[in-house]
């Protein structure tokens, strides 16, 4: 198994690829298919535009897009001018993003055109906010004029004309294994998003274990649905991809009809993703007219993955290789992983077993439910600039609390049985009560709020408003739920709300939000 030190960063590990894998194909984009090489080639050139538009080591990028070739090349250029990326997830409204680009102090942006009838560049600007130190704003398309003060992506690229290859190739060898190498946002459990700091060689070790324990290998087509802005989508995607010269297939957002004509059009063979991306795909009434025969491995998780989900995948559609994982952004995304081989029993009841040179605690009795605990190399060095929320998350024994609660088994299987800060999952989003109530607040006719997850058929859990009125408001739940989804990002909009005289609360005054989940 290959470590961090064959590759030394994130650049390196790009050159490798170039390298390695040269004539292979790369990535897969609509109409665009580049080699490695080719990629090699791309990233170079826009690592050259960072150096140039002035970003120096340790200045944050932030982007916000879908998952595109783009994407991947504007990412790993700004990585490779030794910018720290920022991925922005892209549901998010204006001012949600602008909180990020403020407390990030990112100094370049690169933003989609319109996505999903959406003017990301619009958004921003309606949000009004102050940004005095994000000096360079690329918006990633050339089908129209950049809006005034923002440069095209061509623009952009031929600003680092006047900076040689080898100002380059010193820029990305300066950059150390234990250079930060990104900034993930996680969803505020109190109220405000946290940035977890993650390094070039932990990013590259623990990916180089995922490849392995997952059987990724060189010449595998992998349809990457995760959200590139999300860990798994890029680490697991694109830095795996990399690692093994398997090539990237993009798809901006998860449409079954469009995952189905990709698996078939493509020889997909790996198709990572949510338990509802793999049920979806299973239960489409058209799945027999497409040729689903490529596929040999697929990894899920972020939720409880039912016993019959694995066997349908085995029987029906013939994966070799099913495994589910579990992981945290704070983790550099993995933490535990079924291995090849295991019942199928073992891949749907439980998370796996710690990856190597990771460890594991549970603070209950053996086999009980208790607080899920992480120790390794891969645990963030600690979000952005918030010493406090830190040491909170990472005790002095260098213990990082997860706020998952689960249960080892006897083999140090993990299986995740309830979270500790209230965090449901949508679709494969992890949504925060905390963040949606502070949000709901907002609203002129709402006095009080209680927001916890309730079981969904399709998306796994949505979000249910428990809502305290101001006296006289007429607000009704559908107001709330319009007024909600220009607020915030889709997945947070709480899908059914009830309206109370009062919230049930403890002695001291505690939400019981047991009583309300019922």
């Amino acid at each position: 198994m290959r470590g961090d030190l064959d590759w030394g960063n994130i650049p390196g590990l790009v050159r490798a690829a170039v390298r390695q894998y040269g004539d292979l194909e790369a990535v897969v984009d609509g109409r665009t298919r580049i080699s490695y090489t080719e990629l090699g080639e791309r990233v170079e050139r826009a690592a050259a535009a960072t150096i140039a538009a002035g970003i120096e080591p340790g200045d944050r990028v932030a982007i916000w897009a879908p998952n595109t070739v783009d994407w991947i090349v504007a990412a790993l250029g700004a990585v490779s001018a030794g910018g720290v990326l920022v991925p922005l997830n892209t549901r998010y409204k204006g001012t949600e993003a602008a909180y990020v680009l403020q407390r990030t102090r990112a100094k370049l942006l690169f933003v989609t055109g319109t996505f999903l009838g959406t003017s990301y560049v619009a958004a921003l600007r309606r949000a009004d906010a102050d940004l005095p130190q994000l000096r360079d704003v690329v918006v990633l398309s050339d089908t129209a004029p950049a809006p005034e003060g923002y440069r095209t992506w061509r623009e952009f690229l031929a600003g680092g004309e006047s900076v040689s290859r080898e100002a380059v190739r010193r820029r990305a060898d300066s950059l150390r294994g234990s250079d930060p190498s990104d900034i993930t946002f996680t969803s505020g459990t109190t109220g405000h998003p946290k940035g977890a700091v993650i390094t070039h060689a932990q990013t590259l070790r623990v990916y180089g274990v995922w490849s392995e324990l997952a059987g990724l290998t060189e010449g595998d087509r992998y349809l990457i649905i995760n959200p590139f802005f999300h860990t798994f989508g890029y680490k697991a995607g694109i830095i795996a991809c990399l690692m093994r010269g398997a090539t990237m297939v993009p798809q901006p957002v998860f449409n079954v009809d469009t995952a189905l004509a990709n698996i078939a059009a493509e020889r997909i063979s790996v198709l990572p993703g949510p338990p509802t991306l793999h049920q979806s795909i299973l239960d489409h009434p058209a799945r027999g007219k497409h040729d689903l025969s490529a596929l040999r491995l697929v990894v899920t998780g972020a939720a409880v993955v039912p016993l019959e989900l694995v066997e349908r995948l085995r029987s029906e559609l013939k994966i070799a290789t099913v495994l589910t994982a579990y992981g945290l952004t704070e983790a550099s995304g993995t933490v535990t992983m079924c291995r090849q081989g295991d019942p199928a029993g073992v891949i749907a009841s439980t998370s796996g077993r710690a990856i190597p040179d990771t460890e594991v605690r549970v603070l209950a009795d053996p086999g009980e439910p208790g607080e899920v605990l992480v120790r390794g190399y891969h645990v963030m060095r600690g979000y952005f600039e918030d010493p406090d929320e830190t040491a909170r998350a990472i005790d002095a024994d260098g213990w990082l609390h997860t706020g998952d609660v689960g249960v080892l088994d006897a083999d140090g299987n993990l299986r995740i049985t309830d979270r500790i800060k209230d965090m449901f999952i949508v679709g494969g989003f992890n949504a925060y009560p905390a963040e949606i109530e502070q949000a709901l607040r907002h609203h002129p006719d709402i006095t009080d709020v209680a927001v916890v997850g309730i079981p969904d058929p399709r998306l796994g859990e949505v979000g249910k408003a428990y809502v305290i009125r101001r006296p006289d408001a007429t607000l009704s739940a559908a107001d709330l739920i319009a007024w909600s989804r220009r607020e915030m990002a889709n997945y947070k909009v709480p899908r059914e709300v009830a309206f109370l005289t009062e919230l049930p609360r403890n002695a001291s005054g505690k939400v019981m939000k047991a009583e309300l989940r019922g």
